[in-house]
């Protein structure tokens, strides 16, 4: 109640009020547009002034551009509720949004800057957003949320990286799959969490029933087995035994999902979209396994992970917040079922293409198509919502 006695007094811009404001509209808005100024460059039509090789650009642009402007987004109004400070807003808020800015032209235009300042521009997002959070956690003296600096830091390390290898390399094979098992497992700690205590709220309300098991030593083992599993997956994405450790992930992953109860969801789209969405993690998994036996293509289980599992909990995330935070109702209107919709046929339409190369330039049209119509379509959807003050 008394950050909300504070925010009364801001007199600035309403997109500007809340971190999820500006990274949830225009981090979407940046999500739908590049996919299709991917498959025109992937198609051959254009060429982009990046230092990167097309494909390093765009699962660069994806995993630290979109996924970077959400987890800032999410950091910036958990971190209020945490505390109880005011939340970083004005210009403070401005400058970190135009550094995120500012790094989305760095990279697509490093061959003309130089990979070195690309790569400084870029990585000054992160590790400012690190700063930021770590500096109101300890002003608040909320010590054990210290943790989510760790993760901010791996995931700016990461990106170093990135720019490092795709240099001297040519190719950012080892940080492309690094990047991709950070977001993932962040994916299964917030999700572990988020997922089933939605899911309990939603369900205590209604008829007696199974409720979502809570947090326990199953879980702790499946995160802990799943993120040693990805190292391995980083360091080499073959062979039996990892094909082994990650089939043995994904059902672990698995069982850990169908305990939260999710089939008692179906009534409820904002509710039932957090189980979708986290399906795709043990498919991910299981996907990987076949592709460690050259069974099916290596994009499959990593475009379960990234289409699926953080393309679709992204959107979940962000509608609700967005909702709640700007005093509506939680309801998933009909705009926003159909951006649920659009969300899962692209994943599952851009996974079928890895696995039937003989149907992929369909399903590449489909899956770009319904990624375009879920990402624009939330940016038109909340893009109101989201540039006007809350509802008081």
């Amino acid at each position: 109640m008394a950050t909300m006695q504070k925010l009364r007094t801001y007199q600035g811009p309403a997109l500007f009020s809340y971190g999820f404001r500006p990274f949830f509209l225009f981090g979407a808005a940046y999500a739908g547009v590049i996919i299709p100024l991917w498959l025109v460059v992937f198609t051959g039509h254009i060429t982009l002034p990046t230092a990167f090789a097309p494909r390093d650009w765009h699962v660069h642009e994806m995993l630290f551009g979109y996924v970077g402007a959400v987890i800032a987004g999410f950091l910036l109004t958990a971190v209020p509720n945490w505390t109880g400070r005011l939340p970083i807003q004005g210009v403070r808020l401005v400058v970190l949004f135009a550094v995120w800015v500012v790094g989305r032209g760095a990279t697509t235009f490093s061959d003309v800057l130089g990979w070195q300042v690309a790569l400084a521009l870029d990585a000054i997002f992160l590790l400012l957003l690190a700063v930021a959070v770590a500096r109101e956690i300890v002003v608040g003296r909320k010590w054990n949320n210290l943790k989510v600096v760790t993760i901010i830091t791996l995931l700016a390390a990461v990106n170093i990286a990135f720019h490092v290898e795709a240099h001297l390399c040519g190719f950012a094979e080892y940080s492309t799959r690094a990047s991709v098992a950070l977001v993932v497992m962040l994916v299964c700690v917030i999700g572990g969490r988020i997922v089933p205590s939605f899911t309990r709220n939603w369900l205590a309300r209604r008829e007696p029933g199974p409720l979502p098991v809570p947090f326990n030593r199953f879980d702790a083992v499946t995160l802990v087995f799943g993120a040693c599993v990805m190292v391995a997956w980083v360091l080499a994405p073959s062979g039996r035994l990892v094909a082994t450790a990650l089939a043995f992930a994904g059902v672990l992953q698995f069982i850990r999902l169908v305990r939260w109860a999710g089939y008692r969801t179906s009534s409820d789209p904002l509710v039932l979209i957090l189980h979708i969405a986290y399906a795709f993690v043990p498919a991910g998994f299981l996907l990987s396994a076949l592709s460690a036996l050259d069974v099916v293509a290596p994009g499959a289980g990593m475009h379960a992970w990234t289409g699926g599992a953080i393309g679709a909990m992204t959107l979940a995330v962000m509608t609700r917040a967005s909702l709640g935070h700007t005093g509506q109702a939680l309801s998933a209107s009909v705009l926003t079922q159909v951006i649920y919709a659009a969300v899962v046929v692209a994943a599952m339409a851009r996974v079928c293409a890895s696995v039937d190369s003989r149907h992929s330039v369909v399903l590449l049209t489909v899956a770009g198509v319904a990624w375009v119509g879920a990402f624009i379509g939330f940016a038109f959807a909340y893009g109101p919502l989201l540039c006007h003050a809350r509802k008081l």
